[in-house]
């Protein structure tokens, strides 16, 4: 800098500067302890551990922390281990805040899901978060999953990106279930949106569920079908859960469900459907990060399922390219670069 420069930027520079990052700051996502859950939730008090859930496997593996407001789960040799609620749901909309494992993953999944396979072993309904680790330098993928009745034949698997490093902090990750609609969300948005139609039949989950949250070895298909398996030494794997919510009708697996419109208008689950205003980003993140699609899976389903509609999309995906095998296709430069990634490697 010259010698008798001024070092201050003159006021209305400053003042330009300062009306810049106010709005950053009050357009940019909020992200990581910041981040909120979904609307729904909004008000809703965190449930601490022995207030709605219980161990069901790992031993030592499950760790409790600020007055069990926090649940660290890790995976060993010996173990994974995970935990479930106390109570079964018929229809609701469950949150969780989840910090992922950082460094060398591969081979890890980490699950936050509804099920209820130990009351309805062969006509068990699910609907899934699935956090696929992966080696050093790539990044974790989610992947949402829905069965109804038993349909493991047709899983309804969707895989993403995500827009930000899940291992740096806490982000939350939620399912809206009701009578007519899933609605899968990450942190504030909206990012898949399943609506109940009649050829969908029993594939639409429609019986009580408890809600789950698990991290166990799945080296056999998590990283590329299984050629990444999971490196003990790195272990322990640790994820942490953080604001535990819950907004749904709790039932007796047994109970005449007839009665549960009642508590569905109650606690006004059907309203919490995908506003007009959150659809634009639903659809912008669809475009942006899915990776793969079901509804265009051609090797699996050669005709696309009932949902998917004439143009092989269900939910906002369908301007993309997929490959047969359901693949998002990345467009590459003359020379046989690629243009932002995307080949069949890329989807570990």
């Amino acid at each position: 800098m010259a010698s008798g420069a001024s070092s201050s930027p003159p006021p209305l520079a400053v003042a330009a500067a300062t009306v810049v990052l106010l709005a950053l700051c009050l357009c940019a996502p909020r992200v990581g302890v910041d981040a909120r859950p979904p609307p729904p939730l909004h008000g809703v008090r965190p449930l601490a551990f022995d207030e709605g859930y219980a161990q069901i496997f790992g031993s030592g593996n499950l760790a409790l922390l600020r007055d069990g407001r926090r649940v660290r789960l890790a995976l060993d040799e010996s173990t994974g281990a995970g935990f479930a609620s106390q109570d079964l749901f018929l229809h609701g909309f469950f949150s969780a805040a989840i910090k992922l494992p950082a460094d060398y993953a591969a081979g890890v999944v980490v699950a936050f899901y509804l099920s209820n396979g130990d009351v309805y072993e062969k006509t068990h309904d699910e609907l899934d978060f699935e956090f696929l680790g992966n080696v050093r330098g790539r990044e974790w993928r989610v992947q949402t999953n829905v069965y109804g009745n038993g349909s493991t034949h047709a899983g309804r698997e969707e895989r993403y990106d995500l827009p930000f490093d899940p291992t740096d902090d806490f982000h939350h990750y939620s399912i809206l279930w009701t009578s007519r609609r899933i609605v899968f969300y990450v942190d504030e948005t909206p990012i898949r949106e399943v609506v109940r139609t009649a050829s969908m039949g029993a594939a639409f989950p429609s019986k009580p569920m408890s809600l789950y949250a698990t991290i166990w070895d799945g080296s056999s298909w998590a990283t590329l079908g299984g050629r990444y398996r999971a490196n003990y030494k790195y272990a322990p794997f640790v994820a942490e859960f953080a604001d535990l919510l819950i907004r749904g009708c709790a039932v007796e697996p047994a109970a005449d469900h007839s009665t549960l419109a009642a508590c569905e208008e109650r606690t006004s689950l059907e309203s919490l459907a995908v506003p007009a205003e959150q659809r634009a980003a639903m659809a912008a993140f669809r475009r942006a990060h899915t990776s793969y699609s079901y509804c265009h899976d051609r090797r699996r389903y050669p005709v696309a399922l009932s949902e998917c509609g004439g143009g092989g999309d269900a939910g906002g995906a369908g301007r993309l390219m997929f490959g047969p095998d359901g693949m998002r296709q990345r467009r590459r430069h003359r020379g046989g670069r690629r243009a932002g990634g995307g080949s069949q490697d890329d989807a570990m």
